[in-house]
């Protein structure tokens, strides 16, 4: 007999964080060896604001499936973490709930992402105005895209940290044990910093906080209406 917690046999390697992996893996593999074609590439998949001439809105799905094709170590990290989080997660729920979780947590982190982006963009059209930026800097900085898996990542750890606040996690290059809820609030509070910050990292910290925001509320409403079978 099944238990009721999971809705199947326990995996190491569920079904659908391997074939996240493998469609993340392969599109990276696409990444780095088109050549100049990455361009074109990244310009229709990679989000793009609503005011970029490279803007669809099919991106809010796609960008997820890219990563930066010059750090390995981006797409490593990312995979890492959504199979370390997410296995547990979809082995809890069940492929199904799961997958439609990773992509809305994804979407949001692109819609936070894309309000932020609403906010520097009008201050580059006012330096523009001023002009302290030229025509061929302004359009630059309004078609920078956003990628990466980062932002349905973080709305994954955050409903881990939610369903099991009280785990214990060894992250480097902290030298003790912290529980699950307390690391989110140290990552949030990380992405806050760095989103407010006026350095430029490379790093979309707003969707990051927008997945983890996302993934939250979505992880109290389901527990709202399923309490006895949610977890």
């Amino acid at each position: 007999m099944q238990s009721e917690i999971r809705p199947g046999s326990f995996k190491v390697l569920p079904l659908v964080i391997k074939n996240l992996i493998i469609i993340n893996s392969l599109v990276w593999l696409a990444q780095i060896t088109i050549g100049q074609d990455l361009i074109t590439m990244e310009n229709l998949f990679a989000l793009h604001h609503f005011s970029s001439t490279h803007y669809g809105f099919w991106q809010f799905i796609t960008y997820m499936f890219l990563h930066s094709s010059s750090s390995f170590f981006h797409i490593l990290f990312n995979m890492f973490a959504l199979w370390m989080f997410g296995s547990t997660l979809e082995n809890l729920w069940g492929p199904g709930r799961f997958l439609l979780f990773y992509l809305i947590c994804g979407v949001g982190a692109g819609l936070a992402q894309a309000l932020a982006l609403t906010y520097d963009i009008s201050q580059y059209n006012a330096l523009f105005l001023a002009g302290q930026l030229s025509e061929e800097e302004l359009f630059m900085l309004k078609n920078v895209p956003t990628l990466g898996a980062s932002g349905a990542i973080m709305g994954i750890f955050a409903a881990f940290a939610f369903t099991f606040p009280n785990s214990r996690m060894l992250i480097l290059p902290i030298p003790f044990p912290i529980k699950a809820k307390w690391a989110l609030l140290g990552l949030a509070v990380l992405d806050i910093i760095g989103g407010i910050s006026s350095e430029s990292t490379g790093i979309a910290h707003f969707a990051h906080l927008g997945g983890a925001a996302i993934g939250i509320i979505v992880v109290m409403i389901w527990n709202k209406k399923d309490r006895n079978r949610f977890y």
